[in-house]
């Protein structure tokens, strides 16, 4: 048996065939029907990849590419290469051919195995400006790419031993992985993480985790993401079956037939999920609708600590329960343990009122350098809405003079590579400064404020923190992005992205006239703009007059990855969308 304190990424895998020799590891979906793989026949193909990179010349410490989708195939090769000290670099499949280009040169890549054949052209169309790639396979088979089943066949007449060899001589402190950030503020700076850096932050995890061996899973988000990363290693090391959603299109249809007791989201789904339920019930009427409305109203109210919530409150969600939440519960396949929340903030609204219907959202936080779990709000050690909680098992926070969130802990990346310099400025006297300003309410649960970077001053001298009024003002139903401008000029205002359904349903019973308007033109209609601009106006009414929005900017297009606004993680590129509308900002602070 493998003790906890000699575990590197790949043990989580083998400690199952003692822990759990009858579990189904993965789960996925083949045409109509669900397939499972034992962890047995899962590491025959680890064991077989494993031995083809050793056949094509691969080595300990060497730098292998890993670009593709969630898939059992994506984890089969990451336990692959780490296994023989190889360095697993994985990637986002919807990143720049630039981003790609960056990162191979960069990290030094040899081999590259990549999902699907349209990967493998982007690829081997920038082969030639990539100085280190000899070999690149691709997982789904085509007509004209090399098949990663190569490997496996150079595999055949390697001996084991040979593998057995280098995976003993992995160390648990041993560099396992590099991972690029996913670069808001300039290039992307590879992350290095240990074996240990990982395994310590999956035992952070597991301490505030309350499943079990043989539950059942669901992960949809991007195995290369840090956040979804260590979760599925935590899933390994409790047992529980790792179920791949098809894709986020039929990630409702999967959560129907899976009935996860654990799953993982990042706030815009669970927006997208809440928008759903509301739309759903606005389309009722009479006694329903005032039933649906009741019972949201009661939802929004919802503080999750009992000592808070009164007698006669209890006994109203009660009865909303019966009447409207728990078919929200039930839509989530009605067994729900945990939904562990990420990557960004989640409005207090939508917590509430998940909490208020049973779904046990934990909104966590955390940054890659961290491994990457900081903190939790989670329902063991205590919860406070608006917060992202306490600290986990293993990690010391503080907060400098000037709030910026420091962490300390065996989770603490090893460096970014080939970039001491950057490193010392990030890791000071062992404390991880995140960039992150925060405060602690009631002393102890860590309510971020906003990005150090990103907070901006007006020429009045007054210093406005862009999150919390983005995130007041995305609240609204009318507004489906929005990024706060201004620094170094008289106000503040924003960009503005509405929500073009939802102004469209409102329009059909306020303006009607409206609603047959092309989607530009519709926008600019004045009706519609005093629309949104009453809802800025109820946004501003929770912040400083030197916060508050004025003259927002009311953009066309939605921020996307494609358009390179956001992050394969969906953050704001701040200094790209400033960029791409210079003109209209420079047109706004020039007439002010």
């Amino acid at each position: 048996m493998i003790e906890v304190q000699d575990l590197r990424l790949f043990d989580l895998a083998r400690r199952q065939i003692d822990l759990y020799p009858n579990l189904s590891m993965f789960g996925y979906k083949r045409g109509s029907k669900w397939q499972y793989l034992s962890t047995i026949d899962f590491l025959k193909e680890v064991d077989r990849l494993s031995l083809g990179l050793i056949g094509l010349g691969i080595l300990p410490g060497e730098k292998v590419g890993l670009i593709a989708d969630s898939s059992v195939e994506w984890h089969m090769m990451d336990f692959a290469i780490q296994q023989i000290g190889a360095v697993v670099v994985a990637m986002y499949p919807n990143i720049t051919d630039a981003d790609y280009q960056y990162i191979f040169n960069d990290a030094e890549i040899k081999l590259c195995v990549v999902g699907n054949k349209s990967l493998y052209n982007r690829i081997n169309n920038i082969k030639q400006a990539i100085y280190t790639l000899k070999y690149v396979f691709c997982v789904q088979e085509a007509e004209d790419v090399r098949n990663w089943n190569e490997l496996k066949e150079i595999a055949a007449d390697k001996d084991i031993t040979l593998l057995d060899t280098l995976r003993d001589k992995v160390l648990p402190g041993d560099l396992a992985t590099l991972i690029y950030t996913s670069g808001t503020t300039g290039k992307p700076k590879g992350v290095m993480l240990s074996h240990n850096n990982i395994v310590c932050n999956v035992m952070s995890a597991r301490d505030i985790t309350p499943c079990q061996a043989f539950d059942r899973g669901l992960t949809f988000l991007p195995p290369c993401h840090a956040y979804e990363r260590m979760v599925v290693y935590t899933y390994m090391y409790i047992g529980i079956t790792i179920h791949i959603a098809e894709s986020l299109d039929r990630i409702g249809q999967n959560i129907t037939e899976v009935k996860p007791h654990i799953m993982t989201a990042v706030p815009r789904i669970l927006e997208k999920v809440y928008e759903k339920i509301m739309k759903t019930g606005h389309e009722l009427s009479g006694v329903k609708r005032k039933v649906f409305d009741w019972a949201v109203d009661i939802a929004d109210g919802y503080d999750p600590n009992p000592a808070k919530r009164s007698a006669f409150y209890n006994f109203k969600l009660s009865i909303a329960k019966k009447l409207v939440l728990d078919k929200w519960y039930q839509a989530l396949g009605g067994h729900l343990i945990t939904v562990a929340s990420g990557s960004a903030s989640l409005h207090n609204k939508l917590a509430r009122m998940f909490l208020a219907a049973g779904i046990p959202i934990y909104e966590g936080y955390g940054l890659t350098e961290a491994s990457p779990l900081i903190a939790v709000n989670h329902y063991i050690h205590g919860v406070r809405v608006g917060t992202v909680g306490l600290p986990v098992k293993y990690v010391e926070v503080k907060l400098a003079e000037d709030g910026e969130i420091l962490v300390k802990g065996p989770n603490v990346m090893m460096g970014y590579y080939k970039d001491p310099a950057e490193t010392a400025k990030t890791i000071i006297n062992g404390w991880l400064h995140t960039g992150d300003i925060a405060v602690l309410e009631e002393g102890r649960f860590i309510k971020i404020i906003d990005r150090k970077k990103e907070m901006f001053k007006i020429s009045g001298g007054k210093y406005v923190t862009p999150q919390p009024i983005e995130k007041r003002l995305v609240e609204s139903p009318f507004i489906e992005q929005a990024m706060v401008i201004g620094d170094g000029q008289k106000f503040a205002s924003a960009y503005i992205v509405p929500n073009y359904s939802n102004l469209l349903e409102w329009a059909r019973t306020n303006a009607s006239e409206l609603v047959t308007l092309p989607k530009e033109e519709f926008l600019k209609q004045d009706a519609v703009l005093k629309k949104i601009n009453s809802e800025i106006r109820q946004a501003n009414q929770h912040f400083g007059n030197w916060e508050q929005i004025k003259k927002p900017i009311i953009l066309q297009d939605e921020f996307t990855i494609e358009g390179g606004e956001l992050t394969p993680t969906l953050k704001m590129k701040r200094k790209v969308i400033l960029s791409k509308y210079k003109v209209l900002f420079d047109e706004l602070y020039r007439s002010a």
